[in-house]
């Protein structure tokens, strides 16, 4: 049994009053909040096992390593992963993004080849690749989508040509909450004998990932979305991608042997993990992904599954309420306009009843042009949100609706 209120109990956070209102935290997708087992935790390597990693024969630095390649082995089993050299640690989902379009363009681009990109994607997921678009002279295409906000599956088919290079998608939206079939569309890439990327960072908290049934080639995911700290993601690549491409950055703990004449590289995952990892935040992920094991994703996904579909039934009754994106594979994201009020007005009023939702672009700019708009009010969910608070929200935006 899902036990909603024992699960709250974990996030002290949550009982806390804003504008001497209890708060109701919506703003799941841009960040989650930490149970206490993470804090613990983090605080206990602090007071116990704190020390450099990898390099030190004494004990502490024993016993942080060994935490530390735990929390690697800890991701390999969440995701799926064959093997714990498939991790790589990152400070987040950007970064994974950004290692992986500059160092495949480098190795395996030039001028007039092609990437695939979605109009659904998180800046993230453009800018890369926009960079080296400038730098290297590639081509970046792009998926239409429907006004569901689903993305056209022919077109995405008819984009590839012998130009095409790389995929990279994200595999829910941060906005319209679209989960996209990448199952079927690396299948295709894959028939074109192309690589994919797929950012994971909105669904790696909400439902279960499996890189051996998706089959992808790279994913990438936030720790700080999945329950953990900040400033720590994962780069999952297929070990055969991951030992052709080259280093991101240089430094320590990622070479093998250094002389002025020449350089050799530690064998992955080590070659991208240039410095002092932050292995506190490892170790934090590593308790997070643990947290979420317990819970079970099927639990943690079927919870908000209902929640999506109580609150997109309860907001569809606000006069002059439009909700984008209304694909039927849906999960945990809902963004909408009422009338004309701007975004940032109804965010604004919502926040002094202490309802945290976020307003703006959400970072996807690209989305937002397609859509014909310039930013929506975003209400996201965690697997600690209740009815409840869906309630407040529906009564919040109802009472902030008469002020104009």
């Amino acid at each position: 049994m899902y036990d909603i209120i024992s699960i709250r109990k974990d996030f002290p956070i949550l009982s806390r009053k804003v504008y001497g209102q209890p708060l109701v935290y919506l703003d799941n997708a841009a960040t989650t909040q930490k149970p206490l087992c993470v804090l613990d935790a983090m605080r206990d390597e602090y007071l116990n096992v704190n020390a450099n990693v990898h390099r030190g024969v004494h004990w502490l630095s024993q016993q942080a390593t060994e935490l530390h390649e735990q929390a690697r082995q800890t991701v390999q089993q969440f995701i799926h992963a064959k093997s714990p050299a498939e991790i790589v640690f990152t400070r987040g989902t950007t970064e994974g993004l950004n290692l992986v379009a500059s160092t495949f363009a480098e190795t395996f681009m030039q001028a007039g080849d092609e990437v695939i990109l979605s109009v659904m994607e998180h800046h993230s997921n453009i800018v890369p690749w926009q960079l080296q678009a400038k730098k290297r002279g590639i081509v970046l295409k792009v998926i239409p989508m429907t006004d569901e906000g689903e993305l056209i599956m022919d077109a995405y088919e008819e984009l590839f040509t012998e130009k095409t290079k790389f995929v990279s998608i994200t595999h829910v939206s941060n906005v319209l909450g679209t989960i996209n079939p990448v199952q079927q569309m690396i299948a295709i890439a894959h028939a074109h004998g192309v690589p994919v990327m797929v950012d994971g960072a909105q669904s790696t908290p909400h439902f279960a990932v499996d890189m051996q049934l998706l089959d992808c080639d790279f994913f990438v995911f936030s720790g700080h979305k999945a329950y953990g700290p900040t400033g720590v993601g994962v780069l999952y690549g297929k070990e055969e991608w991951l030992d052709r491409l080259p280093p991101y950055q240089g430094g320590g703990e990622m070479i093998s042997h250094v002389s002025f004449d020449k350089v050799t590289f530690e064998r992955p995952p080590l070659k991208f993990e240039a410095g002092t990892p932050d292995y506190i935040a490892t170790h934090g992920l590593a308790v997070a992904l643990d947290y979420l094991s317990h819970l079970g994703m099927e639990n943690i996904a079927q919870h908000e599954q209902e929640l999506t579909a109580y609150a997109t039934h309860q907001l569809q009754q606000i006069d002059q309420l439009g909700i984008y994106g209304t694909s039927s594979a849906k999960d945990a994201v809902i963004s909408f306009h009422v009338g004309d009020i701007h975004p940032m007005d109804i965010g604004t009023l919502l926040d002094r009843l202490g309802i945290a939702v976020r307003t703006g672009h959400h970072c996807a700019q690209p989305l937002m042009e397609r859509l014909g708009i310039l930013g929506t009010v975003r209400a996201s969910f965690g697997l600690y949100t209740t009815k409840e608070e869906i309630d407040v929200l529906v009564a919040g935006i109802e009472r902030v609706s008469k002020m104009f």
